[in-house]
């Protein structure tokens, strides 16, 4: 029987490959940057995604991996003798429009499963690209920030909580009247621009729940965050509190309330218009 690979090591080592892949992107920000047509996911992708998925697929290969690539910018690809061993499912930059402006807030997300479903990702990486902190989880394993075991906040009043929202979207008139009832009674909301590595503040304590209704969002960016809460002990779920168990695909999208605890995450559900 195989060992199972490292996957602890394996995507600590396609983080710091995606650091050296996109440092000569950074260098160049101020200059003309070309589109490259629409990613998968239906964003348009640029030379620094594309070089981050590239160093994410060398280094997988070069641990003689064979996987079924689920990219937010490529869509689906598969390497190897046996591709349906494993499902890695990226978002090689979440956040590029902060990195392309020089807003410090972009990462990278990858998550590992067997099947291509997010119930079944087992291990997974965010890395915020600019701070160099790094977020990771197996399953039953914990969830860790640079090494250092992680857990969500015991915050339950939405008055002392620091609440993720993401409201961008072109339905806002539409979005917006079923948060109302959430909004006036949260005192501190907050919007950086990168979802998954909101997520990963969740998971570790820094913010208390993020609420993203909009239908947008796709599974390629939260396969990874949702593992990294889920271990750091907070909970995930739809807005009909029912889990959620979505096929990974660059095109699917989702509707999700994450909350650091049960208690938090009840208070924002019934807010929350359906």
């Amino acid at each position: 029987m195989n060992a199972q690979p490292d996957w602890f090591k394996i995507l600590t080592d396609c983080k710091n490959n995606v650091e050296k892949a996109i440092k000569p992107h950074l260098k160049t920000l101020n200059e003309p940057y070309p589109d490259l047509g629409k990613g998968a996911g239906g964003d348009i992708m640029k030379p620094v995604d594309l070089a981050a998925e590239k160093a994410i697929v060398d280094t997988l290969q070069n641990y003689d991996i064979s996987f079924s690539l689920i990219s937010e910018e490529s869509g689906f690809e598969k390497y190897g003798n046996t591709p349906e061993e494993y499902y890695i499912t990226i978002d090689p930059i979440d956040g590029t429009t902060n990195l392309l402006r020089g807003l410090p807030f972009y990462a990278s997300s990858i998550a590992v499963s067997k099947k291509p479903v997010i119930t079944e990702v087992y291990a997974a990486l965010v890395t915020d690209l600019y701070h160099d902190i790094t977020y990771i989880a197996q399953k039953d394993k914990g969830a860790f920030r640079d090494g250092e075991k992680i857990k969500t906040s015991q915050v339950i009043s939405l008055q002392e909580a620091v609440l993720g929202m993401d409201l961008n979207t072109y339905k806002v008139a539409e979005v917006a009247p079923k948060l109302t009832d959430l909004i006036q009674q949260t005192k501190h909301i907050r919007h950086y621009g990168a979802n998954a590595l909101e997520l990963c503040y969740v998971a570790n304590g820094l913010t208390d729940a993020f609420v993203d209704i909009r239908g947008k969002l796709r599974t390629t960016d939260v396969a990874a965050g949702f593992l990294i809460i889920k271990e750091a002990g907070g909970v995930v779920t739809g807005i009909d509190n029912q889990p959620i168990n979505v096929k990974l695909d660059p095109k699917q999208t989702l509707k999700f309330v994450a909350s650091s605890n049960t208690k938090i995450h009840q208070t924002i559900l019934e807010l929350v218009k359906p």
